[in-house]
């Protein structure tokens, strides 16, 4: 078993074992928690009362943080003609067709998102067992299979986060920098909750939003009040 180092243990002594915060007070009390030399990211882990081996209950989105991620995020774009043109035109890194694919295929994976025409996902299906795994296959159900590239791209730098819940019926996303603050931090938490509670499965029976916990890079777990959270939500 691991031993938590002395800088973890005295960040933790702040956390009431047990207790749910406030989401407000969670959020500030997770940035007390930061003791890295660099800008550590914050997570959010949130545990649904769904069971995803059911397809009526997979809950699967993205949303555009409001204040984005704080990172620079690296999108490359399979089309052809006009669509490649508009996909440059609008920040994206790395555009083609074949080329691409085949470059993947050699190992090739310095990007971050990957969006695609429609009329290129026959070709770019061969790279599943590269790119699924790795949670950057092209799927239309978070937008990132469109015609409109363009916008696709530019949501993708501005800070779009894909989340999609796991077998455990936990729901795991970055929600920025320990340098964003408590205001932008709690915003962005909040748009990704309100996006998840709009995702809510219809044969989803009894609480949905189970717990909710924020984390930091190198921090303890701080648990936010699920009822706290309904309640700003309605």
């Amino acid at each position: 078993m691991s031993k938590k180092g002395k800088g973890f243990l005295d960040v933790r002594k702040n956390i009431e074992s047990g207790k749910r915060y406030a989401l407000k007070e969670a959020v500030d009390l997770v940035l007390s928690t930061t003791r890295a030399k660099f800008d550590e990211t914050v997570d959010a882990a949130i545990r649904l009362g769904v069971n995803p081996r059911h397809a009526d209950q997979m809950v699967r989105g993205s949303v555009v943080l409001p204040n984005g991620l704080g990172k620079t995020v690296k999108v490359l774009v399979f089309a052809k003609g006009d669509k490649e043109k508009e996909a440059l035109d609008a920040g994206a890194d790395f555009t083609g067709s074949d080329d691409l694919i085949e470059k993947i295929k050699g190992g090739w994976l310095e990007f971050d998102r990957v969006i695609a025409t429609p009329d290129m996902m026959g070709s770019v299906g061969k790279l599943g067992k590269i790119l699924g795994p790795r949670g950057l296959m092209p799927n239309p159900k978070v937008g990132t299979v469109t015609f409109n590239v363009g916008n696709a791209v530019e949501e993708a730098k501005a800070g779009k986060v894909e989340f999609r819940v796991e077998k455990a019926g936990i729901v795991h996303s970055p929600v920025g920098k320990a340098s964003f603050g408590a205001d932008k931090l709690y915003e962005n938490i909040l748009a990704l909750l309100e996006t998840i509670v709009k995702l809510k499965p219809a044969s989803s029976k009894g609480t949905y939003l189970r717990s909710i916990s924020l984390s930091t890079t190198m921090g303890p777990g701080v648990k936010a009040d699920p009822l706290d959270v309904r309640n700003i939500l309605r």
